[in-house]
């Protein structure tokens, strides 16, 4: 494949500031967070805290973005945070770094349709009295979400515009809803109070409410895509305020519907029903169906989104020698990247094979464990390309762009995020719903941590072993082109 035909196959110039904020929010999941993941983070952290970590994770999110968006316009390279990590702090930490996101991102996929699966079955069951295996349910989105996959991303782009559009609204009604209609303690804001990052439960409750931001890495990821660089900048105010905003007034709504003092017990008793049941209350059954519809869709908008990030990390890696070479085939007629989404595709079918066979719960222990182990791994390339935006500007002058941008607001990203990842491993038991020390809250960490050492190793083998495929490394649409299969066998 020629280097013009690579630099062209990611379509780069169909995303206008609409299209990446509905990829970016979208991939958030906004019903999917409050109607699944805020809920039982309420039964899991023990503590009403949660719409209070939002606005604190969002705060942390902006610092980060200053300096992730600034250096966004000296990276061309569709695998992002890999891409940072190398061009900072070196290429063989960038390896590290590639293989934990495709861990991360592939973990999350997995979890998302399995809880789709699960979703559907319960809601197949509520409308027709049927109740179909839930692994069915998976396949079918497993299935439809690769088909989707496949076409133009700008295609997609539309289809995940009117899943969110609809899922927001319905949550604002509810919200509304929440607060006009309160429980028996009023509109009272003892939610936010700060004093719950000073408990036990600070952990959980910041990396619960990271799930809700992992969308925001999607603005770079897509940068290729843009229209023009203006358009992330834009992008990246309007996803923030979106998801920040919306998820922390969502869950706030929730405790004044329930009562600060009772939200906890209701989402032991209720779990990912409690959205539901508090709209049950107050709103026609008409409108709390089309919730639990959106539910769905929500997850499946998710899936969407994801399935195109794992396939362009795999491209990127496969482009620049790191993963295997037949990543970077992509498809001629759309473009899109049909190994990576192969890739994507298989790993999701055995998740789901795999908890089935196993007769696990696939609420548990593939959706929520697969969705809050992914935001660990994301949570730490966040942290290492905060520190990574700093090495290159120091490294590279600053390319104009002065000290705040370039050193002060990602130097204080870092050490709010190295804070947040703390606490976060420290609490990640309690957070898997596990007895305190419990081994495996500590396994799940350590291997990411392995994972992380494995690439990085495979990093410094590339440079000993193959200095030319090592200097490629975070190189993007500049790495040298490697050969096909087909040109290779002639030769």
């Amino acid at each position: 494949m020629p280097p013009s035909k690579v630099a062209a196959t990611l379509s780069g110039t169909r995303m206008g500031v609409l299209s990446i904020v509905f990829f970016t929010v979208a991939a958030g999941a906004p019903a999917t967070i409050v109607g699944g993941l805020a809920t039982s983070g309420f039964a899991v952290a023990a503590t009403p805290g949660l719409p209070l970590g939002y606005l604190v994770m969002a705060l942390i999110v902006g610092v980060f973005a200053i300096g992730y968006v600034t250096m966004s316009r000296h990276v061309d390279n569709a695998g992002a945070f890999y891409a940072y990590i190398a061009k900072g702090l070196g290429r063989a930490t960038g390896a590290g770094a590639g293989a934990v996101a495709v861990v991360s991102y592939l973990l999350i996929l997995g979890g998302l349709v399995g809880g789709f699966g699960v979703g559907a079955a319960d809601l197949t069951h509520r409308l027709t009295g049927t109740t179909p295996a839930w692994w069915w349910c998976s396949a079918a989105a497993i299935a439809l979400v690769a088909s989707l996959g496949l076409q133009r991303i700008d295609v997609n782009g539309r289809v995940l515009a009117l899943l969110l559009l609809a899922e927001v609204s319905v949550l604002v009604v509810y919200d509304v809803a929440f607060v006009v209609a309160p429980g028996g303690q009023g509109r009272v804001f003892d939610a936010l109070d700060p004093s719950v990052l000073l408990t036990g439960s600070a952990g959980a409750i910041l990396l619960i409410a990271f799930t809700g931001f992992i969308g925001f890495a999607n603005l770079t990821v897509l940068a290729r895509e843009a229209r023009d660089p203006s358009t992330v900048i834009r992008a990246a105010a309007i996803s923030l305020l979106v998801i920040g905003g919306l998820f922390s007034a969502s869950t706030w709504a929730i405790t004044v519907a329930t009562g600060p003092g009772s939200v906890v017990a209701a989402a032991d008793r209720d779990s990912t029903r409690l959205l539901f049941t508090l709209a049950a209350e107050r709103l026609p059954a008409a409108l709390v169906d089309l919730g639990s519809a959106l539910y769905l869709t929500s997850l499946f908008a998710a899936a969407l989104a994801f399935h195109h990030v794992c396939a362009r990390y795999l491209f990127s890696l496969g482009l620049e020698g790191v993963g295997a070479r037949w990543w970077v085939r992509t498809s001629a007629r759309t473009g899109a990247p049909v190994a990576g989404s192969l890739v994507a595709t298989t790993v999701s079918a055995v998740a789901v094979a795999g908890t089935a066979l196993l007769e696990l719960d696939p609420a548990v222990h593939l959706f929520f464990w697969g969705a809050t182990t992914g935001a660990l791994g994301v949570l730490l390339l966040v942290l290492l390309t905060s520190l990574a935006v700093v090495g290159f500007f120091r490294r590279t002058g600053g390319h104009g762009h002065g000290a705040w941008p370039t050193t002060i607001a990602p130097a204080l990203a870092s050490a709010l995020l190295a804070l947040a990842l703390v606490a976060a491993v420290l609490s990640y038991p309690s957070t898997l719903g596990l007895a305190p020390g419990h081994l495996l809250g500590w396994l799940v960490p350590s291997g990411l941590a392995l994972v992380f050492a494995a690439g990085t190793a495979w990093g410094m083998l590339l440079k000993r072993a193959k200095p030319e495929v090592y200097a490629r490394i975070g190189a993007g649409a500049r790495a040298t082109v490697m050969r096909s299969p087909e040109a290779s066998a002639r030769r």
